[in-house]
């Protein structure tokens, strides 16, 4: 609790109605540059899903697919971006501990739980946080039907077998359509350099 005390404190939640102008437009700028990262590694991961869930609609190949492959696009992904940006995904359900939430991702992920329980969630919420020189742009992802085949409440055993190989600390089923499943976040350090 003490941890999630200071990120907190720690963590400046950009708001553009408590921002001066030039503030404002640095804002506007970080978030577009954080949203075309993060569309980039979606955009690539939806599409290998996507195509490995046509070719075999129970899942398994999808699950194939993510268990040796997402870690690698994303690791792509990266070494496209300039070097002072990446992105990752996270969850407070994780199924690869790689991709595990620091304090800052759960109160982010907390804040659009909070929005998701009042009724007041938008999918197109983006969250920009100000740590000293590194800015973090959050997109919320939903858990969509396809998801749940392998992020489910009723996963196959065939898919329940694989996790378990692959994932044996494995904590990201359980989802129902719409469900929060985590964030994609892209970093970006900003210096006089760049």
């Amino acid at each position: 609790m003490r941890k999630l005390f200071i990120a907190i404190c720690a963590v400046t939640l950009l708001s553009a109605t408590t921002l001066s102008a030039d503030k404002k437009e640095y804002v506007i700028q970080i978030k577009k540059e954080g949203v075309k990262y993060i569309k980039m590694l979606g955009k690539a991961l939806k599409k290998e899903v996507k195509a490995k869930m046509k070719e075999d609609p129970s899942g398994a190949l999808a699950m194939g697919f993510c268990s040796q492959k997402a870690a690698e696009i994303t690791n792509e992904v990266n070494k496209q971006l300039p070097s002072y940006a990446k992105v990752k995904r996270t969850s407070f359900k994780v199924r690869n501990k790689e991709n595990k939430p620091d304090s800052i991702d759960k109160v982010i992920m907390q804040d659009y739980q909070k929005a998701i329980e009042e009724n007041k969630f938008k999918p197109d919420d983006i969250k920009v946080v100000n740590i000293g020189n590194m800015y973090r742009v959050y997109k919320p992802l939903l858990a969509k039907k396809m998801c749940l085949k392998c992020h489910g409440e009723n996963i196959s055993d065939d898919i329940k077998a694989v996790i378990k190989n692959v994932y044996p600390n494995d904590k990201a089923t359980g989802f129902k359509e719409g469900d929060l499943r985590g964030v994609i976040v892209a970093e970006i350090v900003k210096n006089d350099k760049n």
